[in-house]
């Protein structure tokens, strides 16, 4: 059994009256220190970390409205990072929490809220949910949170990153990503390609030679859209409807050999919760 599969383990059987219920974190030396980012809702800090049965020194806290991700390379992204190269931290865990207030908060009220408070709607960027990062449902937001992680290239692919749900009244921990399965996926022909192409096999030190992390392109799209691979144009068959090329007694050359299409990268899906 794994660090988390131990902690959900042992977070169910408390809430279950188990009084003998626990953790032995000894155990899991190679796992720890872990790193959490939170939500900075108040009703936490009675549940951190012990809802986790870890200690206070094997247990580095972020915390963030909303328990937000707003990117690959954000400013949470880079404090992710220095927690794990600096401080240690060898696996992550997003954990989100029920009643999120950041959830409950549609656009326009914060908009009202902020400007109770005297800041100038003028002075906000023209999008504000996307800059404050504000969400409907608290689940999809720690898979996009995750996915995020996932893809940032300041995150080795050593680090397993794990999304979590807390029931802020009972303290029962549930999984929404299971970051061991996610882990441990084998990477596809087309990103390890990539990857030679950059200069730097996936997950290997050092430098990625000539390539600019200010030049990474990341899609918009939103949990639940429909997934598509990017094709780029020049790989796109010929329209069906055209017309045939006239005979000619010159040798034809061959054709082009078509590209390869380049595939999506996996979706990280929750597991479903055992009981």
């Amino acid at each position: 059994m794994r660090l988390f599969e131990a902690i959900i383990d042992a977070n169910h059987r408390a809430v279950a009256g188990d009084a003998n219920a626990g953790l032995h974190p000894a155990d899991f030396a190679e796992a720890l220190p872990v790193v959490a980012l939170t939500c900075i809702d108040p009703r936490l800090n009675a549940l951190f970390p012990n809802a986790l049965a870890l200690p206070t020194d094997q247990f580095i806290w972020l915390r963030n409205a909303g328990n937000v991700i707003t990117g690959p390379m954000s400013s949470t992204m880079r404090s992710l990072a220095l927690a794990c190269a600096i401080k240690g931290g060898r696996e992550i865990a997003i954990i989100g929490h029920t009643d999120c207030q950041v959830a409950k908060t549609p656009t326009m009220k914060l908009l009202d809220e902020l400007q109770a408070l005297g800041v100038d709607r003028r002075r906000l960027p023209d999008n504000v949910a996307d800059f404050f990062g504000t969400f409907v449902s608290e689940r999809p937001n720690v898979i996009k949170a995750c996915e995020f992680v996932r893809q940032s290239p300041l995150i080795g692919p050593k680090i397993p990153v794990h999304g979590l749900m807390i029931d802020t009244g009972t303290g029962k921990l549930d999984w929404v990503v299971n970051g061991y399965e996610a882990w441990s996926m084998p990477a596809k022909p087309d990103m390890i390609d990539f990857a030679k192409s950059s200069g730097t096999a996936i997950g290997s030190p050092g430098s990625l030679g000539d390539f600019h992390y200010g030049e990474m392109k990341f899609p918009d799209g939103r949990i639940g859209d429909a997934s598509t691979a990017f094709v780029p144009a020049s790989a796109k068959p010929a329209s069906a409807t055209a017309p045939p090329p006239l005979p000619s007694m010159k040798p034809q050359s061959p054709p082009p050999p078509k590209q390869a299409k380049v595939s999506a990268p996996p979706t990280i899906r929750p597991p479903t919760p055992r009981y």
